[in-house]
């Protein structure tokens, strides 16, 4: 379009910015930095699971998947090695290194000793003229706890008559032996008690097998401190009833009938005296060390 005076148009052209062609020139900086950061934060992740005891990871896990219980409990739950948080907040003291291996040579002492006193109570057994016509009825192993002795019923040899609390004299024999051995030792022990699954006629409402099995480990108690036990060295005795079976295909079997004695490992000991539940529960076999029980009498041909 020409122009009033005719001269040709004035044509005036603006280019227009694409709008956000700048924005963000910036911003790899920014995914750079906060890549950074992550890989900061993976690397002292992978740090701290590295150089964090066994029971403070136990701890963390314990918290993250029930964080209102430990808040609630103060951080304590039972069976924890060490209490990792405190009401949810605070950390307990590391334990070293140093601390562990101190620990685990302290184990491996006392495992020894126990070790040489299921070795003296082997030797007892075959060379006391008393003790060897039991040979089949006392059972030794290692569990977690410590030196677990059974002594089992036979079907024509049981400890107490049926259903009640009064132990036979050859019952007597054995437990007398046991508590002039143990005495030569400082560590505290658990007795417990089992029955079969046979009940009682009224069942568990009245007096069941819960009772029987309570007094007859109570039973074993006295007899040894008659036998000169010392005071105060049963730290637990407990009843379980038909809870944990010896053979569990035959519930009903006269095995299932017997009185157990742990010695107690260190460990132990003070797991107890802090209110810990401790269970009488025969170990997993085939593992090193299980704690299968090993009849004395078999020991004798190895």
């Amino acid at each position: 379009m020409a122009g009033k005076d005719g001269a040709a148009p004035i044509i005036i052209r603006r280019s227009r910015k694409r709008a956000g062609k700048s924005h963000g020139a910036g911003m790899w900086k920014i995914a750079y930095a906060d890549f950074v950061t992550a890989m900061m934060a993976f690397f002292l992740l992978m740090w701290l699971l590295t150089t964090s005891a066994q029971a403070d990871l136990e701890g963390i896990s314990e918290y993250f998947r029930t964080p209102l219980r430990v808040a609630v409990t103060s951080g304590s739950v039972a069976g924890d090695p060490v209490s990792v948080l405190t009401g949810g907040q605070h950390m307990s003291p590391r334990i070293t290194p140093q601390r562990r291996a101190s620990d685990a040579e302290q184990e491996a002492r006392e495992r020894r000793k126990l070790e040489g006193l299921k070795s003296e109570l082997e030797s007892l057994i075959f060379t006391q003229p008393t003790l060897t016509q039991f040979k089949d009825q006392i059972l030794l192993d290692f569990t977690d706890e410590g030196l677990r002795i059974q002594i089992v019923d036979e079907k024509n040899r049981p400890m107490f008559d049926t259903g009640k609390t009064v132990l036979k004299d050859y019952s007597r024999v054995i437990l007398d032996e046991l508590a002039r051995v143990l005495n030569g030792v400082e560590n505290k022990i658990s007795i417990s008690g089992h029955t079969d699954s046979t009940p009682y006629a009224g069942g568990n409402g009245g007096y069941s097998n819960w009772e029987l099995s309570a007094d007859r480990a109570n039973a074993a108690r006295r007899e040894m401190l008659t036998a000169g036990m010392q005071e105060g060295k049963a730290l637990r005795v407990v009843g379980l009833s038909d809870s944990v079976p010896f053979n569990r295909a035959d519930v009903k079997a006269a095995e299932n009938r017997r009185i157990s004695i742990v010695v107690l490992n260190k460990r132990s000991e003070e797991f107890l005296k802090k209110g810990g539940v401790y269970v009488d529960v025969p170990a997993i076999p085939g593992s090193l060390n299980d704690g299968t029980p090993l009849r004395v009498s078999a020991l004798e041909s190895q």
